[in-house]
Order: C-alpha cells, then sequence, then structure tokens
C-alpha cells in the first residue's frame, strides 16, 4: 500500500491525504509475454507495487500521472482507474511493519487507509523504470512468476488483471503496448498473453481488420524464418473513435 511514501514534511504541512493512497499496476508488452513493473524495497527482499499519496493540490488522475511518470519517465500513458481498496483489514499491518520498520518509522503507519487502483499499459522498450526514495529497484517481472507482494498487492494485480481483460469486450488495447509497426500475429500474441488462453487467428484477424483500428502497410516483416509477415500500424483516428463509442467485439 502507497500510504507511507511521503516525507515527514509532507506529514507535517498536511501537504497530501495521508490515508489515501494510490496503487498502480504498470504493463507492459514484450517478447509474447505480458509484464508488470515492480519495486523492490531498500535492502530487503521484498517487493511492491509502484504507489504514492495525493496532493491536496493536485486532481487524483493528476496525482497518478505524476506517480507514473515518475516510475516510468513517460509521458500520454494510458491510464484507467478500475477500483477502491478500502476492506478495514486488508494486510497483517503487523507483518508489514516489521518487515519495513527500519525503513519507515512504525509511528507513521494509519490503522485505516484507503487506497485507489489504477492500471496504465505502456510501451516496453520506451519505459526507464526508475525507483522511488524507499526501493533500490524497479523492473518488469513476468506476470507468470510474480512473487509475493508486500501489503495487498497481489489482490491489487489481479484485479488489475480481470478489469484489463473485461476491457477488451467493448475497446480495444494495443495502441500504447505495441511498436508503431507490428505484425498481427504479434497484436493476437499480445491479446492471448492479456486473456492467458488461446485465440483463433482466423476469426482475430477479421475482428481486427473489421474494426478499422490498424493500416496494413506495403512492408514485411523482415528476417523471419517463413514467409515474412506484413507489418501494420494503428490508425490513430479510427482507434480513438472506437475508444470513445465502445462496443468493438469480444476476442
Amino acid at each position: 500500500m502507497a500510504k507511507l511514501r511521503a516525507s515527514n514534511r509532507d506529514f507535517e504541512n498536511l501537504e497530501v491525504f495521508p490515508q489515501l493512497s494510490l496503487d498502480c499496476v504498470i504493463f507492459g508488452f514484450h517478447d509474447g509475454t505480458l509484464k508488470v513493473l515492480l519495486l523492490k524495497w531498500k535492502g530487503t527482499e521484498y517487493w511492491s507495487l509502484p504507489g504514492g499519496l495525493i496532493r491536496q493540490s493536485e486532481d487524483i488522475d493528476d496525482a497518478a500521472i505524476r506517480i507514473l511518470q515518475e516510475r516510468t519517465g513517460l509521458d500520454h500513458i494510458f491510464l484507467r482507474q478500475f477500483y477502491t481498496f478500502g476492506k478495514t483489514e486488508r494486510y497483517d499491518r503487523q507483518k508489514v511493519s516489521d518487515r519495513l520498520s527500519y525503513i519507515i518509522d512504525p509511528k507513521s503507519w494509519y490503522e485505516r487507509a484507503i487506497s485507489i487502483g489504477y492500471y496504465a499499459l505502456v510501451d516496453y522498450a520506451a519505459v526507464f523504470p526508475n525507483p522511488d526514495e524507499f526501493t533500490e529497484e524497479c523492473k518488469w517481472w513476468d506476470l507468470e512468476v510474480v512473487p509475493e507482494l508486500l501489503f495487498d498487492h497481489n489482490e491489487i494485480l489481479k484485479k488489475a488483471l480481470h478489469s484489463l481483460r473485461l476491457e477488451l469486450s467493448y475497446q480495444p488495447v494495443g495502441y500504447n503496448l505495441l511498436p508503431e509497426k507490428f505484425t498481427m500475429p504479434a497484436m493476437m500474441r499480445m491479446y492471448e498473453a492479456i486473456l492467458g488462453r488461446k485465440i483463433d487467428p482466423r476469426n482475430f484477424q477479421k475482428k481486427i481488420l473489421h474494426s478499422g483500428i490498424v493500416i496494413k502497410l506495403n512492408e514485411v516483416k523482415k528476417g523471419t524464418a517463413h514467409k515474412s509477415p506484413y507489418l501494420y500500424k494503428f490508425d490513430q483516428d479510427k482507434y480513438q473513435e472506437v475508444l470513445e463509442d465502445g462496443g468493438l467485439f469480444i476476442i
């Protein structure tokens, strides 16, 4: 939970909302695998999701954008608020406090905190992972091998993935995950990685082309062992139109 990630000065001057935090699930796609960006706390083997506190002077969405920019170095991030985590007992506070007591003063912990969950879709190759003041490493993890995370962050990650899969039912995903030019098989592998299951390739290509969100280029991908597949790119205007209208298709 990100409620601890603020300096003493922030608390003293009430520059933040100390019991309201953001937790961000940052997804990337690389080598046919969906990945998530995690932080390793200083001097420990413990990992968590990126997060932070909301400043008194900023909108909640702006706070999420700021936190994501700090961790990834990216602007214009695809961002979705997906859930609010507000159980009275979200995790074992004593256990987490014992693990992090030499980093965070236990007196700064609150008995109750609410966290707003956001997920982001980013271009893996464009990200420059950057830890925060309490962590020493920020790196990508394959979803299949994510370790036990601090706080209730495994639950938050699971909920974010579920929300992303639901989103595929009514609007396209990929503009922020794929490179500028990509093959149809690469796009299909991205959808399979998100859904966690195989997709019929002929049906998939038919639906994608019918939606009009991609443009077939007069170029092929070079260096492949078999017949070189054509490259595609997103039609940004049509993509935005479908995002606004919804009702694309169910894969």
